[in-house]
């Protein structure tokens, strides 16, 4: 892959290392995508040890300022989704292997 990576990318990466063909591993990857997803709007937590952990967080109302116009706008709270990599990855990265 070089420096930027699609879903359509890893999708042919899998289908390569599994033997399965693209079009299954799409339904898979598409699959796991939207459970995850499913997940976090429940509230869940989804931890992929050696990964990391996919969460929620509430953010609370604040104010905000435009930066064109410098006007102030107010942001509700709402909840973001978030993901913390793990130990293992961060090492697997940082050495390049």
């Amino acid at each position: 892959m070089s420096g930027k990576a699609t879903k359509l990318d890893l999708i042919a990466s899998v289908a390569n290392l599994t033997g399965l063909t693209q079009t299954e591993t799409k339904i898979a990857v598409e699959e796991l995508l939207s459970v995850i997803v499913e997940e976090l709007e429940k509230g869940h937590t989804i931890e992929l040890r050696g990964f990391g952990t996919f969460f929620t967080k509430v953010r609370k109302a604040r104010p905000a300022r435009n930066p064109k116009t410098g006007e102030v706008v107010p942001l509700s709270q709402r909840i973001v989704p978030l993901f913390k990599y793990a130990g293992d990855m961060k090492k697997r990265v940082a050495s390049g292997s």
